[in-house]
């Protein structure tokens, strides 16, 4: 049972009504939470949290209209408080990590046990950082030497996601391609991953590339 009388309301998003109706009848079986509201995509899960201004916002990470990172990112950006965790089945590092740097406080996979769940959620809404330990994330990947990039590396990372060569990134971007190339390695320092592929990932995660 909770220790205070804190209510913490709680906005759940979740593309599945199925799963959606699961997790609220887990968080209204507890007397600290309120579930103030639902959304099925992206887009109505920002819209929600702009007028509900939940304590918490449960969502999934793949959701039409936006993705994980994006949602994170723009509910953030007017609800500088509210604190987000994540429920995904994926475990792709990638997208925790693009997660975390869009600043969700919690990572957890569909999977986890019940009492899992409901403390996960007690724990971020106190502004701590939760991430399933089922997740298999090197320890480089959270080790402060890691940085999120700078918006001109996001706007090079963009590109890459698209598939762009080093000399076609330099002719968007009005840079040479060298510049494109120390963007490149930047990038893949700050975000301790090594290939194209896992930064295709976290930019789908950030919601960099349109893939709807």
């Amino acid at each position: 049972m909770p220790k205070s009388h804190r209510v913490i309301k709680v906005l759940l998003v979740e593309d599945h009504n199925m799963v959606r109706r699961a997790f609220r009848r887990m968080l209204e079986d507890e007397s600290d939470f309120k579930v103030v509201g639902e959304a099925s995509d992206g887009l109505g899960a920002v819209k929600a949290a702009n007028k509900l201004r939940p304590d918490v916002v449960i969502s999934d990470f793949a959701l039409p209209r936006l993705m994980g990172g994006a949602v994170i990112q723009q509910i953030l950006q007017t609800n500088p408080t509210t604190a987000v965790l994540i429920l995904s089945m994926h475990s792709e590092p990638s997208y925790v990590r693009a997660s975390l740097d869009a600043g969700a406080r919690g990572y957890l996979l569909k999977t986890a046990l019940d009492l899992d769940f409901i403390e996960a959620v007690r724990k971020v809404a106190d502004g701590r950082t939760v991430i399933d330990s089922r997740i298999m994330m090197p320890s480089f990947l959270t080790a402060s030497a890691t940085r999120p990039p700078t918006p001109r590396e996001l706007e090079v990372l963009r590109l890459i996601g698209e598939g762009k060569s080093n000399k076609e990134i330099a002719d968007v971007l009005c840079i040479s391609s060298g510049t494109v190339a120390v963007h490149r390695a930047n990038i893949m320092q700050a975000l301790a991953l090594g290939n194209t592929a896992k930064l295709t990932l976290y930019a789908i995660g950030r919601g960099l590339i349109n893939i709807g």
